[in-house]
């Protein structure tokens, strides 16, 4: 029988002892066990801590990369996740929203990139002026805490409880220790192996704990972070423990909560809503059979349709069949084990007390390939409780399974007053189609819910419903639900970062933030700022344009050019008790001209105008007022590759215009604008292909050299280089296309970016296991004819550089394609041969 292990200290590794049995959910057969005593937790700890420096100084966009390619890592391996899922009970559509939900916030998560700046820290906000004339001022940093991120979870989720958190918490830069519940800890385990064999993340990003280690908390320190997911009663406890409050650590809980859906007035039988809310109620009762945090515990509902909604709710659930979750025809599979149908039942007791249960009870039923007692089974219940405001018990317990209390309400503002009775929630829903009583409900039902949906026949289909909780938003909620406010895109990131108020002059805040701060000294380009490539590019180089003046003429001309009339510009007789003295500039007119001053009229590494994030305009300028610009670098931001771009990223320039005549200092700012541009990367993976370089190559090539990969030999791939030249010409063309045309566009794509060739890879004109059948005499014959088609292929394209030609690979190439598709071509067989 197997064991559950854990991942600590860089190795896999199993407690000391039996180890505490795991059983099968539908078949409650034991089929492996779990123990963690015997771990020296401190070090587990410290080697997170130390370990996590490589994390800490990777930038945002790293990370984000890293996440991006985990998710695609983990998205090929689902399928055995999917084997093991089936093991906790879980049908296939219970096992989607816990595997791929968790791949889906790794994907998330590694968007947020975009967010934030090209360096291992964020910068907050707006910069303070703390001195008149802005030369001592202060700013905010949030840099990765240096400890770990601590994550204790619960049995329903194993892979989104798990990967929600440290898709986060590795966002931050923060290293995670994990531990899943005992129950289902196998299949956290299992993707856990997968992340650590793909070797994606650095090492000690992440360990694994498969169970309860009771003592953790005993060893935390204060650079350290605790989450929680579980019991509210569990949550009070580990968040009162002494060494979290000596050490001042921050302790986020998600606990279980009473949620409560509302039925609108108007969602009458018949209504779109009235159906969605039937359906809705099912299926948060029966989705991975009731346990989940966000699932409906209370459904209520107008005092006059309470006997219409249980009737209906009656019906959907009667069609719920129970058994194996691998069938199909299996609507619901089990609880975790036998000790949680236990509980479940007594929670229904406890609410059974005031409450009836009008659907369900607690006898043995049918169930699909799968026997009843043997497995962790349990019907779905529904109650009703009629005095909603005089009994209490379902309000305050939870029966974390397929169940769920109807009760009514008479008013509105009744409604919203049995939603606050649960003392807090994840989250909370509303079915209306009059906006008007959704948002009195939001409005007045939000200081005690962490999320409120609103759903109606025309949000419907797109609707993620009641119980899902999105990575850009926050999950958590008041009271009962912990407090805690977890994910909510850049929000759930700074949760692990240590904020830091900054102060100094703006040129030192420049060189602490990477973001050009106003006021600070310039750095002088010795060239045109935009005649650098983006990893030239610093915060703080600036140019200074020369002068412009402007005339009556170009406003009028700029006013008929853009249709812009108003009157300051045109009807200088309108001008009374307006802020205006004479013809004033459009606004856009000074940004149009402050761009013509300081544009760079050469090709070069600026590939296009990206955007404009701020425009001011501090006063007007009028008829024959004289303007300069400086330009300076703020700040770069990365920039994944799109389409058919060569790889660039984003530069964020800040532009100050300037009157020239201005007598006054603080008169002669005139307008400020942050204006991006998309700036093409080096280019430094290859080295440059043309007949000299070739030739040099080649004559450094024996018949003796051995391939760093592959079985050619010197002239076969010398021979290859020339049969891919007279492709390019044309002059070879008897062949199909192999790739699929749906899939050209993205394999054209990999041209345009500065990755190497895959090594071995074979390209489909060549024989599959063989070698080809050599054409010329020897080596320096093959040398020579691959010299002449390159030759041939230089005149080719010079005197056809708008045609083009077909590869085998990448189907019709135009002229500048087939340089790039070269380039790469010649680099991966040269150094194959160890020639660069």
């Amino acid at each position: 029988m197997q064991t559950t292990q854990s991942y600590i200290q860089g190795k896999w590794t199993k407690g000391k002892g039996e180890g505490l049995p795991i059983y099968d959910s539908i078949t409650g057969e034991q089929f492996t066990s779990i123990n963690v005593e015997g771990f020296n937790i401190p070090e587990v700890l410290a080697y997170g801590r130390e370990k996590g420096d490589v994390l800490r100084k990777m930038t945002f966009q790293e990370r984000g990369n890293m996440l991006k390619s985990l998710a695609f890592y983990l998205q090929k391996k689902k399928k055995a996740f999917y084997e093991l899922s089936y093991r906790t009970g879980a049908t296939k559509m219970d096992s989607w929203f816990d595997i791929d939900g968790g791949f889906g916030n790794l994907f998330a998560n590694a968007s947020l990139r975009k967010l934030f700046p090209n360096q291992p820290f964020d910068v907050e906000g707006d910069p303070i002026d703390l001195s008149r004339g802005g030369r001592f001022m202060a700013h905010h940093i949030l840099v990765p805490k240096e400890g770990v991120a601590v994550h204790i979870n619960a049995f329903n989720f194993p892979v989104w409880g798990m990967l929600e958190k440290c898709a986060v918490n590795w966002m931050a830069g923060v290293p995670a220790v994990v531990l899943p519940a005992p129950q289902s800890a196998y299949l956290t385990e299992a993707v856990v192996k997968e992340i650590i064999a793909s070797g994606i993340l650095p090492e000690g990003a992440l360990q694994l704990i498969s169970g309860t280690e009771k003592n953790i908390l005993n060893s935390l320190e204060s650079q350290d972070i605790v989450t929680f997911t579980g019991s509210a009663s569990t949550g009070r406890m580990l968040k009162n423990h002494p060494r979290l409050l000596e050490e001042s650590i921050p302790f986020t809980m998600e606990a279980d909560s009473l949620n409560a859906c509302i039925l609108g007035e108007d969602a009458v039988p018949g209504t779109p809503e009235f159906d969605l809310f039937i359906r809705e109620v099912r299926n948060e009762m029966t989705v991975k059979c009731g346990q989940k945090c966000t699932a409906i515990r209370r459904a209520i509902v107008p005092e006059s349709l309470l006997e219409d909604v249980q009737i209906a709710l009656g019906k959907a659930l009667a069609k719920i069949t129970l058994g194996d979750p691998r069938l199909k025809e299996v609507r619901m599979g089990s609880l975790i084990d036998k000790k949680q149908v236990e509980a479940v039942k007594k929670a229904i007791t406890e609410i059974s007390k005031t409450a009836e249960i009008v659907y369900g009870d607690f006898n043995a039923a049918e169930t699909i390939n799968a026997d009843f007692d043997k497995g962790a089974f349990i019907k779905p219940i529904l109650l009703r409780e009629n005095n909603p405001f005089k009994n209490e018990a379902a309000h305050i317990t939870e029966a974390f399974g397929p169940v769920s209390t109807l009760m009514p309400y008479k008013t509105l503002d009744e409604a919203i007053a049995l939603s606050k009775k649960g003392k807090g929630s994840l989250v909370s829903s509303i079915f209306t189609n009059d906006d008007a009583v959704a948002r009195e409900y939001t409005i007045n039902a939000a200081s005690h819910h962490g999320r409120i949906l609103s759903i109606n026949r025309e949000s419907a289909k797109q609707s993620t419903g009641h119980g899902s909780p999105l990575p850009n938003l926050v999950h958590g909620g008041p009271g009962r639900a912990g407090g805690g406010e977890e994910m909510g895109g850049k929000r759930g990131i700074k949760h692990f970062m240590q904020r830091c108020a900054i102060q100094g002059s703006p040129t030192t805040l420049t060189e602490i933030t990477g973001i050009y701060q106003p006021k600070a000294k310039y750095k002088e380009a010795e060239k045109h700022p935009f005649a650098y490539h983006w990893e030239d590019i610093q915060p703080g180089m600036s140019l200074q344009t020369h002068n412009r003046t402007l005339t009556d003429t170009d406003i009028i001309n700029f006013g008929n050019l853009t249709w812009d009339h108003f009157y300051a510009h045109t009807d200088i007789t309108s001008l009374e008790g307006s802020i205006f003295e004479q013809r004033t500039a459009h606004g856009y007119f000074i940004i149009s001209a402050a761009a013509g001053l300081f544009v760079y009229p050469n090709k070069g590494p600026v590939a296009a105008n990206y955007g404009l994030e701020e425009i001011r305009f501090l006063r007007p300028l009028y008829h024959n007022d004289t303007i300069n610009v400086r330009l300076t670098c703020k700040e770069k931001v990365d920039r994944d590759p799109k389409g058919k771009e060569l790889p660039s990223g984003i530069v964020k320039w800040y532009v100050e215009v300037f009157d020239v005549e201005a007598t006054e200092e603080d008169e002669k700012l005139v307008a400020i604008a942050t204006i991006l541009t998309m700036v093409q990367k080096k280019q430094e993976t290859f080295h440059e292909v043309d007949k000299v370089f070739i030739e040099n190559k080649l004559n450094n090539l024996d018949e003796k050299a051995k391939p760093k990969w592959g079985m050619m030999t010197p002239q076969h791939m010398v021979e290859h280089l020339e049969m891919g030249l007279r492709i390019a010409t044309g002059e070879i063309s008897n062949f199909e296309v192999s790739t699929p045309e749906e899939y050209l566009e993205k394999v054209q794509e990999t041209l345009y970016n500065y990755e190497k060739m895959p090594q071995g890879y074979k390209m489909p004109l060549m024989k599959k296991d063989e070698l080809e059948d050599l054409k010329h005499e020897n080596l320096d014959e093959a040398k020579k004819a691959l010299l002449e088609a390159y030759e041939t292929y230089e005149v080719f394209i010079r005197e056809n550089p708008d045609t083009t030609t077909k590869n085998a690979v990448f189907g019709e190439l135009t002229v500048f394609e087939w340089k790039l598709l070269n380039r790469k071509h010649f680099n991966h067989h040269f150094e194959q041969f160890g020639l660069l």
